[in-house]
């Protein structure tokens, strides 16, 4: 079983492309996919070191757009409200496209954006329904918790419409750069309620866009936190329900409610339950801790999940 390292968690302590892959690769890993942080010095890097090392992916937006002061996957969304801002996202998606045909990689990773639940008297946002569960005593079938849930999940849904329009007409702008360039464009599961697309809108995408390079991004830690707030069902049952969809999964861990980007088996995700998908060749799988994570530790998750796996 083949995986590789997201450059995210050694990229801003390595300064060259040729370090972070001979990292990777000491560590066992077979491949890389190249995250947001990547800077246009270790691309160069990773250019000069494809003959060692098969990049996968590469996560949006890579490398850094000029003038940003540091990378991040929602520096521009696709579904903001600002036109100016969906015309940066277009145009660094495609220039994210255009790195990954160069460098050999079949898909992108990409965070479509969030669909605002902000009201003018109060947010069913992220941080409310965290202050919800914590009164509740982290008591998900809580009446109280439940009600407040059960308003935020509606009004989601609600409001998820107009979005999903949105997406559909920003997507076809930049169908036929994914097109040329035969890239996929792999939408990632967000870890707050309002992250877009949720699991019927993304069926509804998938239904749409059958015959297009458009799949889903599967992120175990953040399944992990939707089902743990029960903003969305159990990440195994919701790997199952869009497996056919899913061309690749992020191994990070979670402890419960926070987006911790652990190493695999520092936490509570069920990795177990996951080996159905993570057994499919077709299906690309990517460490993605966070940089804190030490040497030490990424290796023994490496080696706990081969085990776990095989």
């Amino acid at each position: 079983m083949r995986f590789a390292l997201s450059t995210n968690w050694n990229n801003s302590r390595l300064a060259t492309g040729e370090e972070i892959v001979e990292e990777a690769l000491a560590l066992g890993f077979d491949a890389l996919e190249l995250g947001f942080k990547t800077t246009p010095l270790q691309l160069e890097g990773f250019r000069r070191s494809l003959n060692k090392i098969t990049i996968d992916s590469i996560h949006a937006y890579c490398p850094v757009p000029v003038g940003a002061p540091s990378g991040h996957p929602e520096l521009y969304q696709l579904l903001a409200k600002s036109e100016d801002e969906r015309a940066l996202a277009r145009l660094y998606l495609r220039e994210t496209c255009e790195c990954a045909s160069e460098l050999g990689a079949k898909v992108i990773v990409f965070h479509a954006g969030y669909v605002p639940l902000t009201t003018f008297f109060r947010s069913f946002g992220d941080s409310s329904m965290r202050i919800r569960l914590e009164k509740a005593k982290w008591d998900i079938e809580n009446p109280h918790y439940k009600k407040s849930k059960g308003k935020a999940l509606k009004l989601r849904e609600k409001r998820g419409k107009k979005y999903l329009d949105l997406f559909r007409r920003e997507f076809e702008k930049i169908l036929p750069h994914l097109e040329k360039y035969h890239i996929t464009l792999a939408l990632e599961n967000l870890p707050r309620i309002e992250g877009f697309p949720n699991a019927d809108e993304a069926i509804s995408l998938m239904d749409e866009f059958k015959d297009a390079p458009l799949k889903l991004w599967f992120d175990t830690g953040h399944a992990k936190v939707q089902s743990s707030f029960a903003w969305s069902k159990k990440e195994d049952v919701l790997a199952e329900e869009l497996a056919p969809h899913i061309s690749g999964i992020h191994l990070n861990d979670v402890i419960a409610y926070n987006d911790d980007h652990l190493q695999p088996g520092g936490g509570n995700v069920d990795f177990k339950s996951l080996k159905k998908l993570a057994q499919r060749e077709d299906v690309l799988k990517v460490f993605e801790p966070r940089s804190f994570v030490t040497p030490e530790n990424l290796s023994a998750s490496l080696s706990y999940i081969k085990q776990l796996w095989s």
